[in-house]
């Protein structure tokens, strides 16, 4: 893998910080508040945006895209990966089922069963808000797998890995299990602490698209997230 040298300083992305770029690649770690990709109430302060305008650093009559690979929800920081050609973008999507995601976040209460794996199956009702069925015919299955790793008399800090890929996923797991992840005003307690969605996407591992080799990348836990645990 040939790493990109680094560039000017008046060409670096602003809102959100360069993990790794190389011919292939850019991962970055993307944080709160800001989109993945274009929505209609949000045409222009996008990650996708900041980091198209950086590829072609500041050339109006430059034609180099960036292409998505998987997306963060708005309100959820960490690492996040686009592509720089199509074929390395399809190269990743294809391999993306067995790509090793770890999230830290942070959640009401104490939880009984100290690690585990929730499995049930999401769907989506007509105002955009995820859920779980009992019927598999009318859901998707997802799984997520948790691990406490702190606590305190109010909260958790907890690990998760995706086992799968739903929309919400960690967000509804957790919620219906009466553990609503703090700051998460559409699935959690809308008196809770105010501030930003406590889920961090800190560790992403995937095989490079031209190497073809497991590499993985971290993303630095915001401070939101040490203020009552020990994190390095």
């Amino acid at each position: 893998m040939k790493k990109i040298k680094p560039v000017p300083f008046r060409h670096r992305p602003k809102g959100l910080t360069i993990i790794y770029e190389d011919q292939d690649i850019i991962v970055a770690n993307k944080s709160c508040g800001l989109l993945t990709v274009e929505a209609n109430y949000e045409r222009v302060k996008t990650a996708h945006r900041i980091l198209t305008i950086y590829i072609r650093k500041g050339s109006l009559k430059s034609k180099k895209l960036l292409f998505p690979v998987h997306r963060l929800d708005r309100d959820t920081s960490g690492v996040l990966v686009f592509a720089k050609s199509f074929d390395a973008s399809e190269t990743l999507k294809m391999q993306w089922k067995d790509v090793k995601n770890r999230y830290i976040a942070v959640v009401h209460g104490t939880l009984k069963e100290k690690s585990g794996t929730i499995s049930s199956y999401l769907t989506e009702n007509e105002k955009h808000e995820v859920h779980s069925v009992k019927d598999h015919k009318k859901g998707d299955l997802a799984k997520t797998r948790y691990k406490v790793v702190g606590e305190t008399r109010v909260y958790s800090l907890i690990e998760i890995e995706l086992l799968t890929s739903r929309k919400n996923q960690i967000r509804v797991h957790l919620s219906e299990r009466g553990h609503p992840l703090v700051g998460d005003t559409k699935y959690g307690k809308k008196d809770g602490p105010k501030g930003r969605l406590a889920l961090h996407s800190q560790f992403l591992t995937f095989k490079h698209p031209r190497a073809g080799k497991d590499v993985t990348f971290q993303a630095e836990v915001p401070f939101f997230f040490k203020r009552h645990f020990k994190i390095a």
